[in-house]
């Protein structure tokens, strides 16, 4: 096989991963759809994925016809995203925590939190509405490599929803980036808004999810 075919392929799989990502699962005809290829040549990729521990199915009832297989990525599928410099933040979290203790973790966590603060508050300033302060939330945090995105809901809150964690594995050995990460959103959105995390990564769950919802204001008659 040719450099460009091999280039082909995983470039044609790594789009496979990445719509998995964004949609959550699909079966191989929608998949195909997107990618403008055939079925057969959409599951020809999803085997070899599967054989990667990449990717996996679970059969859904369909009214007619057999079950369909809807594919979904596995925890293995976090290497194909971007980790942040995951080996290097663990292995630093580590060694600070045996040379400084939980207090110097606290400290540097204190110190990134300040910097990310201050950058987002720079990029988000302008905005007055809570929309519009979402949305270019979101597009920072996709910038960041979190696969993010806001929905509005029915009942007026929204839900910003990251589908990717480019920092899990250290987040998973110091809950201060994600503690850290709640009180960053309420810094830049402000105090008119209450955050609530409805879904967690660290808890099992396939993504990171904060309902937002709008205080109500008082009416002085």
């Amino acid at each position: 096989m040719s450099k460009k075919d091999q280039e082909s392929i995983t470039s044609t799989r790594k789009k496979i991963v990445t719509l998995l990502k964004q949609h959550g699962p699909m079966d191989a005809v929608s998949l195909a759809s997107k990618l403008s290829l055939t079925g057969m040549a959409v599951r020809q990729h999803l085997y070899e994925l599967q054989n990667q521990q990449v990717v996996e199915f679970e059969e859904e009832a369909r009214p007619m016809g057999r079950p369909a297989k809807m594919w979904k990525l596995t925890s293995g599928a976090n290497a194909w995203f971007p980790n942040g410099y995951l080996q290097l933040s663990v292995s630093l979290l580590h060694g600070i925590r045996a040379s400084f203790g939980e207090d110097g973790v606290e400290k540097i966590l204190d110190d990134l939190h300040q910097t990310q603060k201050q950058h987002y508050h720079m990029s988000i300033s302008d905005e007055t509405e809570l929309q519009d302060k979402l949305q270019r939330l979101s597009m920072l945090r996709m910038n960041e490599g979190y696969f993010a995105e806001v929905q509005e809901q029915d009942d007026e809150s929204f839900l910003l929803i990251q589908k990717h964690c480019p920092i899990l594995e250290a987040a998973d050995a110091c809950r201060g980036f994600c503690r850290n990460e709640i009180e960053l959103f309420q810094s830049v959105l402000g105090d008119n808004v209450v955050i609530e995390r409805v879904e967690y990564l660290l808890s099992g769950e396939g993504r990171c999810t904060y309902r937002i919802t709008e205080r109500k204001q008082a009416v002085i008659g």
